[in-house]
């Protein structure tokens, strides 16, 4: 890699690939901030009519935030793997909860490292094994999901690592757990019940209210740990020459959202801000995916992406820098559901209009035990669900949610420019055959290009042979 830098500079080029007179932004840092299951259009820059998140408001004014980011898996190990790895699910290996990446497989701490930088990662970790993802350990934030309380959180930790070494530049992931269930932390007094407005994909329960609320103060409170973090980061006068990125996971533990394909699954929040670099209170259409963040880190770091291997991810650069507004053509989904409950694979295609989705085994019902079954504990989450069932007897829209969640078509189309919300199912419209037929043939060359099986991969014995690192595919 030294040799073609030392080439490039003799042809009088920069690293950026641009005359090396012209004027490019310096190495940055990078900070990751994550939330955990907050679906993207809960927040209030993403139209969401009721959470109250300032600091997310504040970073969003100061940045650019991304409408079309997506990530392939709606579940949180499987999305982490892939934002780290810079791989699809098939690729990097992680392609169900509480499972594991391929060994031998890299990260940002390889990738990142090897560019001179330092990576560390704070809170919430839930990729394995170490050696894939060897991340210097950051003290100060919770890193289970389903405390109860959350411990508080303490700055330190990260302070300390952010200012370690001034003349090192660094990639720190601050992962929080809210508003991951169970729904404990916050002020739910300034989310009174009454007040809420619902949106179509939740049924309209007292139970449901109560559990909707305390879900919004866990966004507040998730809200107060950001804005805890930027104060950090521009205390210590790293403002300028850090790239921030916020997410939000992948959407919350409400039926259509997490564990499933639907676009308040997949679809996540993105927000970048890098004062004088990252163009302020703009928004962009440019369709993006997890894993395109590491060769666009990489990119911003000097290096090539090409020389770190083969990536499934490709750099968006020139869209964090106001040179662009397309990226990519499509983002792909996968979801496998074992041991979330019993088998029910589902892959899907995006263009950012359109939302193509295939059930492979459509005469199963689906089930998800965390949401729709009681696994004990301190508190049993989601006690909103068994409401649902009991009122969908004499409630046809209560009983039309909990049918579009159990009960599913092999082929899904829908309009997400206009029905976000994914509730208006369009696959069998002769009008839509073309736009179908389109998405259908690229999802079938992804799968055929990740080599997934399919219908085998979703199954308790090659969910065992990857954690025990000899996958069978």
């Amino acid at each position: 890699m030294r040799a073609g830098v030392m080439w490039l500079a003799c042809l009088g080029v920069s690293l950026w690939g641009l005359p090396s007179g012209a004027a490019e932004p310096q190495r940055p840092n990078f900070l990751i901030i994550m939330a955990d299951d907050c679906t993207y259009n809960d927040l209030p820059v993403y139209g969401g009519q009721n959470a109250f998140t300032p600091n997310i408001d504040r970073l969003a004014r100061e940045g650019l935030v991304f409408d079309r980011a997506y990530l392939s898996m709606a579940m949180c190990q499987p999305c982490r793997a892939e934002l780290y790895t810079g791989l699809y699910p098939m690729r990097n290996g992680c392609c169900w909860n509480h499972s594991a990446s391929r060994p031998g497989i890299r990260s940002l701490p390889h990738y990142l490292s090897a560019l001179g930088y330092r990576t560390g990662l704070a809170g919430k970790v839930h990729v394995a094994p170490k050696t894939v993802f060897p991340f210097e350990d950051v003290p100060g934030f919770c890193p289970n999901c389903t405390a109860d309380p959350t411990p508080p959180h303490n700055v330190e930790g990260i302070r300390e690592f952010m200012t370690r070494k001034k003349d090192q530049p660094f990639c720190l992931i601050v992962a929080l757990v809210e508003p991951h269930v169970p729904w404990v932390m916050g002020d739910r007094s300034r989310y009174p019940v009454r007040n809420l407005k619902l949106p179509p994909h939740i049924a309209d329960t007292p139970k449901t209210r109560e559990d909707f609320a305390a879900y919004l103060a866990e966004i507040t409170y998730m809200d107060s740990q950001v804005g805890d973090i930027l104060r950090v980061l521009e205390g210590a006068g790293l403002r300028d020459s850090t790239l921030v990125l916020f997410t939000s996971e992948q959407g919350a533990q409400f039926p259509g959202c997490k564990w499933t394909n639907w676009n308040l699954g997949v679809h996540t929040a993105l927000i970048a801000r890098w004062p004088g670099h990252v163009p302020a209170g703009r928004r962009t259409a440019a369709l993006v995916q997890y894993a395109d963040v590491v060769p666009t880190l990489i990119e911003l770091a000097g290096g090539n992406p090409a020389d770190f291997g083969p990536l499934d991810g490709t750099s968006f650069r020139d869209v964090l820098l106001g040179r662009k507004d397309e990226h990519r053509r499509y983002a792909y989904f996968a979801h496998n559901n074992f041991p979330e409950g019993p088998p029910y694979p589902i892959r899907s295609v995006t263009d950012g209009e359109w939302h193509y989705i295939r059930n492979l085994t459509p005469q199963e019902i689906y089930i998800e035990k965390h949401l729709m079954g009681e696994l004990g504990g301190s508190r049993i989450h989601n006690r909103y669900w068994p409401t649902w069932v009991a009122n969908s007897w004499d409630n046809p829209a209560i009983y039309g949610l909990v049918k579009r969640y159990m009960v599913r078509p092999a082929e899904e189309l829908y309009r997400v420019s206009e029905d976000p919300y994914e509730m208006t199912n369009l696959a069998g419209r002769a009008e839509f055959a073309e736009v179908k037929a389109r998405l259908a043939k690229e999802l079938d060359r992804w799968l055929a290009e990740q080599k997934d099986p399919g219908v085998p991969l979703d199954t308790p014995e090659a969910h065992k042979a990857m954690k025990e690192g000899h996958p069978l595919f």
